[in-house]
């Protein structure tokens, strides 16, 4: 499995996944022109010489080196809401007291507002199900904070990721279907579609300015209320186990939480490594079948490795490297450095995934073929 920046040849791959994702996974809006503007902006923005996080873009695809599959994407926005406003609605309470009759009472509420201006984000978390394999999830997901790593000046210091809210059999948000009958006329597949192509105005014109109290909603809106979609589960699991907390910001579409962490404090930040690497011949362990290529070998410890290049990222997840420190090297067969473009000397990052093992079956099961969706919002 190889990560590398999204190409144009990639546009038909991108067509699928924004069927196959559904309503609600706004980042890959089923839009030709849409999704062709998306890629030519992630192309431009690893390209470009980047001093600070501005108004850039970076889609990465999850690649079968073999046959050359599109097996799924993931997403770095530098700033967002600086373009257009993001909105979300802040969780809180509303207190009302009456000291004459001794009477308190405490409601929640809803308050629109745009909280994250000027953050990153990591967003577009697709793995296919028909692609699923072992450790796939977790490269998609913390190749991300590799990247930053090595490129902090292009980001911000604070990130956040938006999480898919709950959606039914059909779809539908439970929370939107709420506000849809009593504000914006809109099903819920409609406003995904607007506001996956840059249409949010209608939020500031037709939401409620005024904080909406929940108990005014049925049951069904109040119980998704920062409650994340099935899919998303596994993919929460993983940016709380890398320090990513939630603060009380919803989704005001479908309900899901925003978790947010600090760049420094993101786990596979500041777990990575930096150093030269050593390439040599590939062994009978370093070779396989397409599912277990580079998965064998070394000292069993399973890293994540990438070079040190922007538009020409690459990164896998593999057992048969082995780390130096001694020496400060890391030793990659053949085949390994030949797909990531090394040169023996040259500089590699790498993060030991082993640090960060868990037993959710979505990341280690490659018999699983429920998809892995992660943010549902498009910059």
């Amino acid at each position: 499995m190889i990560i590398r920046p999204v190409a144009m040849k990639d546009l038909p791959d991108l067509k699928a996944i924004a069927i196959e994702s559904g309503p609600g996974f706004t980042s890959l809006a089923n839009d030709h022109d849409f999704l062709v503007q998306k890629i030519e902006r992630s192309i431009a923005s690893f390209a470009n010489d980047v001093r600070h996080a501005g108004d850039q873009s970076y889609l990465f695809v999850l690649v079968d080196p073999v046959e050359g599959h599109i097996m799924g994407t993931t997403g770095i926005e530098a700033s967002v809401g600086t373009r257009r406003p993001l909105y979300h609605y802040r969780v809180g309470d509303a207190v009302k007291q009456s000291r004459q009759l001794g009477l308190t009472r405490r409601q929640q509420t809803l308050t629109l507002g745009t909280h994250y201006a000027g953050c990153s984000e990591i967003c577009t978390l697709f793995l296919r199900p028909d692609y699923r394999r072992a450790w796939a999830g977790k490269l998609l997901s913390r190749v991300r904070f590799l990247f930053m790593a090595q490129h902090p000046e292009r980001f911000a210091d604070t990130v956040i990721a938006e999480m898919r809210g709950v959606c039914d059999d059909a779809g539908q948000s439970p929370f939107w279907r709420w506000l849809q009958a009593h504000f914006i006329d809109l099903d819920f597949a409609t406003v995904s579609q607007m506001v996956g192509t840059g249409d949010n105005g209608f939020i500031a014109d037709l939401m409620p300015e005024h904080p909406l109290y929940t108990h005014l909603m049925d049951k069904d809106a109040q119980a998704v209320i920062g409650e994340v979609h099935p899919q998303t589960r596994p993919a929460l699991h993983m940016l709380k186990s890398e320090g990513f907390r939630f603060n009380g910001y919803i989704d005001p579409f479908d309900g899901g939480p925003t978790v947010e962490a600090r760049l420094s404090d993101i786990r596979s930040v500041n777990q990575s490594n930096r150093c030269q690497v050593h390439i040599r011949p590939d062994s009978i362990e370093d070779t396989g079948s397409t599912n277990s290529a580079w998965t064998k070998g070394g000292q069993g410890k399973t890293l994540m490795v990438a070079n040190t290049k922007t538009d020409g990222f690459r990164a896998t997840v593999t057992q048969a490297a082995r780390y130096l420190p001694a020496h400060q090297m890391l030793e990659v067969p053949a085949s390994v450095a030949q797909h990531l473009g090394l040169s023996s000397g040259a500089e590699v990052w790498f993060s030991d995934l082993e640090k960060q093992r868990n037993s959710n079956p979505f990341f280690a099961d490659a018999q699983t073929t429920t998809p892995l969706l992660e943010a549902n919002r498009a910059h």
